[in-house]
């Protein structure tokens, strides 16, 4: 076991508030690989107890934000356009997170929290 569940809830879990959205961000930034990857780490987060919206957080910044693929555009594209498309990408994940966690009902999130492999 690599992180502990009492751990994962303090940084990830419903009371975790900006800890847990720059966690998630964290977390999905300096991985690697393609999203598909991602989905076994999201069961993880989900067993764990970790918010909804966080999990969310998680797999945006996995698909969008990623620090060795942002330094390639970056070389490409230039530092400027990098950080634009950053100071966009940041928020409209954050706010598509939490507009999800709010319109999906209390019992659907249930029933991804008892089988996270319907994801």
């Amino acid at each position: 076991m690599w992180v502990e569940k009492e751990t994962m809830i303090k940084f990830l879990g419903e009371n975790s508030k900006f800890l847990g959205i720059f966690t998630a961000f964290l977390l999905g930034s300096i991985a690697a690989g393609p999203l598909y990857v991602a989905f076994p780490f999201v069961g993880v987060l989900m067993k764990k107890g970790s918010k909804f919206s966080n999990v969310l957080i998680f797999i945006g910044a996995w698909s969008a934000t990623k620090i060795p693929i942002s330094l390639f555009e970056a070389s490409v594209m230039g530092w400027k356009f990098m950080i634009v498309r950053y100071l966009i990408d940041v928020p409209v994940i954050i706010l598509m997170a939490f507009i999800v966690d709010k319109s999906i009902s209390t019992s659907e999130k249930e029933m991804l929290y008892e089988n996270p492999k319907i994801l």
